[in-house]
Order: C-alpha cells, then structure tokens, then sequence
C-alpha cells in the first residue's frame, strides 16, 4: 500500500529523480517548496525556515518525510555568508521541521534525512570508513554533524528515522560528472590519488525509496556504490566514456585553491566509505560498477 511522502528540496537534483520514482512505486508526494507552482505535478505548500513557516494543511495524511533541502555546498565560493547558508539551510530546516512536527497534528512514522559522506571529514585517505568512524573536524564535518544532530530531534517524537550519508553524485543533469567534464580536457585535481566515494542517481533514490519502504532501518548509512574510485580513475573513466580528451597531468592543489578558496578542500580531499550496511538490509545496486553507471548516464546524452 503506498504512503503519502513530503519531500523538502524536491525541486533539487536527488528530488526530482525521486519524486517519479516514489510515483511509479505508488506513493502520493507532496512538496514543501519557498514559492508555488501550478506547473508542477504534485501539491505545492509554502515554507520559509528564516520566518519559522510552513503552511496549514502540509502534513495532514502525511506519513513520511523525506528531507533533502540545503544550500549547495559547491554552487557559491565559500564566503562568511554562504557559509552561514549551508549550515542553517540544513540545521534550521531541519529544527523547523521538528518543531512543526511536534506541535501539529500528524501522522508522521518516518523520517528520512539527507545527511553526506562529510561527516567524516574532508580528507580520510583510504581508511574505509563505516558509519561508526568519528566525525572529522573541518567545515563540512561540523555543517553534517549538526545536520544529523538537528534531524535526530525527531527520534523524541517516536519517528523512525533515517540518514543518508550522501557521497558524490553522478548524474547527467548536474552534480560531480558535469563539473569534471565542463574543461576542455579532463585531468585529475590534486594528488588524483585521493578517493572518490561515487553513487549512480538513481541508486541513491531507490535508497530513499527502500529505506522508506524497510521499517527496520534506522539512524546512518552511507550512500554510496560499493567500489570507490581515486579522483584520476574516475575522471579518466568518464573522459573515455563521454568521449573527452584525458590528460593525465594533475591540476595543483595551489591552483585549485587560488580558483576556488576554502572550497577546493572537497577535491583535493577525499573518502573512501564502505556501503555494507546498507548491503546487510537487503539493498541491491543496479550500478555497483563505475563503468555500468557512466555507461547508463551516455546513453541518456549527459548535458556537457
């Protein structure tokens, strides 16, 4: 029997792949958005974390919640400002969700939170991490380990709660892929030997999907596929199969960190995560292998 699900950040990468997949698994979504939109084929309710708001009427029947809002962390250079973005756009949200969740009438069973491989710190080397590893001490760790702290206030209100522990995305449309590749050559950034611990779209959306749908899941797991890739397999990969030139010449640390400030720590860096949690509860990916993911994002003409 299907749910009903409200998504926040359904108008973000992972939710609009999402929100067709929980649809055709037979699951009502509805969405809480900033503004409305009659374009959309789903029920729009209005929020503002900054004003403490969420419309009348956006839980009612409501049994999930699927948190996905947060500024990108690699959209803006990190200024005091962004900074200040990322972090309530995640905490803030999340704190809001609670406090409406608690003072409203609801139904609400489960709550499944995007959270990210950050946690534990900007660069592990090749440690594979599990989710018990501690939380590193840099920027990102702290923005996640808030997140998870915030999101965790639900457990108090009897929700069964979930954290996806997000690693780097690939998909056509936009996230790491498209970043590599926007160059006119690819070339591996930094040492290229630091890890990149990599998911395929559409496997990180059937983990929101299976981990809505197996009530025995509960706090962390990373989301990410089971054969982590250094920076420069990964980007020599995906230059072969987008047809793009390879050089094999690394791009300093020094000039990424003249481009890019304080945010050029998340390439030159890196985590190698391990999946087998995720794998225990029954989890299948239909793209464990890095060649099988670039294979399925060519053949739907990755946007360059």
């Amino acid at each position: 029997m299907g749910k009903k699900v409200l998504i926040t950040g359904g108008t973000g990468l992972v939710g609009t792949h999402l929100i067709p997949m929980l649809k055709a698994k037979g699951h009502e979504v509805v969405v809480l958005s900033r503004s409305k939109d009659a374009s959309k084929p789903y029920p729009i309710f209005e929020w503002d974390y900054k004003k403490e708001y969420i419309e009348a009427g956006a839980f009612k029947g409501v049994d999930t919640v699927i948190h996905l809002a947060g500024a990108s962390v690699a959209e803006k250079r990190w200024t005091s400002e962004r900074k200040d973005e990322i972090y309530n756009s995640r905490t803030k949200t999340s704190f809001l969700l609670y406090k409406t969740l608690k003072e409203v009438p609801n139904e609400v069973k489960t709550f499944i939170s995007a959270s990210a491989i950050g946690y534990y710190g900007l660069d592990t080397g090749n440690i594979n991490l599990k989710e018990t590893a501690p939380v590193g001490n840099d920027f990102l760790a702290h923005v996640v380990d808030a997140w998870e702290t915030s999101t965790s206030k639900v457990t108090e209100l009897d929700i069964r709660l979930v954290q996806l522990r997000i690693g780097v995305v690939l998909a056509k449309e936009g996230g790491a892929l498209v970043e590599l590749l926007k160059p006119p050559v690819a070339a591996p950034l930094g040492k290229g030997s630091q890890y990149m611990s990599w998911i395929h779209i559409d496997d990180l959306c059937k983990m929101f999907v299976h981990a809505l749908e197996n009530e025995q899941m509960l706090g962390p797991y990373n989301a990410a596929a089971p054969r982590p890739m250094t920076n420069k397999e990964l980007t020599r990969e995906a230059a072969k199969a987008m047809g793009k030139t390879f050089i094999p010449i690394p791009v300093p640390g020094l000039i990424l960190k003249i481009m890019l400030g304080e945010m050029a720590k998340m390439v030159i860096g890196g985590n190698r995560v391990s999946c087998e949690k995720i794998m225990e509860t029954g989890f299948q990916f239909d793209y464990p292998k890095l060649a099988d993911a670039l294979n399925d994002l060519k053949s739907q003409r990755l946007v360059r």
